[in-house]
């Protein structure tokens, strides 16, 4: 008996072999929470070759199925509410609640763009995705549960880019300290229906989240991109107390703590996992 065991999970941002979303969904099976997956791909297109025979959501199910648990995947883009809408009706014509909803969707957008230098339309792309996204499919769910009497979870994944700012990445900022102000108006608002809302704030995590940044480093300096990964990796370390990036099977273990019962009187808070940084 796992201490999920009967709750229904729904995560988003899940498709890529080394998201956050991936790890968190078999972490969270593993306890017994049945899945509801959501992405905009069912299987994004990755620049890393070990990524290559990768099958997306499907291949999550697959696992999940093996753990001896449900789980149902959707494609939907989270930027459009009616997509949002058909995913939750999907999920709760399968399942008959929302127990939990674990948001992990976002994009990093460009990476050492001075503002003066940051397009409009790459600033509002990253603002729709990380902010509004979060506010469309965190106000779904929380009607969801409101409705139907659920004293559920919602867990916002935000960054310690929404903790300080950060040189050449304002949008990514930006949309970060708003989506930890959306977790914590929502608390608020949501703490007689007995829902509890967070955020938590990685630092840097070894995941698909800065691949682009690293396709760019390895054609900027004609290596592979397995070495600009490490290249990378090696620079933010530099900078972290405990001396190395966190693993996606880390943030998962705070997740599941925070969509648990063991964390039944924590709301309205936004949590570090930054391995000392502050």
């Amino acid at each position: 008996m796992g201490i999920l065991n009967g709750k229904i999970a729904l995560i988003s941002g899940v498709a890529s072999k080394r998201s956050m979303g991936h790890a968190i969904a078999l972490r969270l099976a593993n306890e017994g929470a049945n899945i509801v997956l959501i992405d905009k791909y069912a299987k994004p297109n990755s620049v890393i070759p070990t990524d290559k025979e990768w099958g997306g959501l499907d291949e999550i199910v697959t696992e999940i199925n093996s753990l001896g648990k449900e789980a149902i995947a959707t494609v939907a883009d989270i930027t459009n509410g009616k997509e949002i809408d058909s995913a939750l009706t999907k999920a709760v014509n399968k399942f008959g609640k929302i127990d939990i909803l674990v948001h992990c969707a976002a994009i990093r957008g460009p990476v050492m763009t001075p503002v003066i230098d940051l397009a409009e339309e790459d600033w509002k792309k990253v603002l729709d995705i990380n902010l509004n996204g979060s506010f469309l499919l965190a106000k779904a769910v929380a009607k969801n549960m409101v409705a139907r009497g659920v004293a559920g979870k919602i867990l916002l994944i935000a960054s310690m880019g929404g903790v300080k700012g950060m040189p050449g990445s304002a949008a990514y900022c930006a949309s970060k300290f708003g989506v930890i102000g959306l977790a914590k108006s929502l608390a608020l608002e949501l703490a007689k229906n007995k829902i509890n809302v967070n955020a938590i704030n990685p630092g840097s995590v070894a995941t698909n989240l800065r691949d682009g940044l690293h396709e760019e480093m390895a054609k900027a300096e004609r290596i592979d991109i397995e070495e600009a990964r490490q290249k990378d990796y090696q620079k933010l370390t530099s900078a972290i107390p405990l001396g190395r990036v966190a693993t996606t099977e880390e943030i998962a273990n705070l997740v599941l703590f925070l969509v648990s019962d063991q964390s039944s009187y924590i709301t309205g808070e936004a949590i570090n996992i930054s391995g000392g940084v502050n």
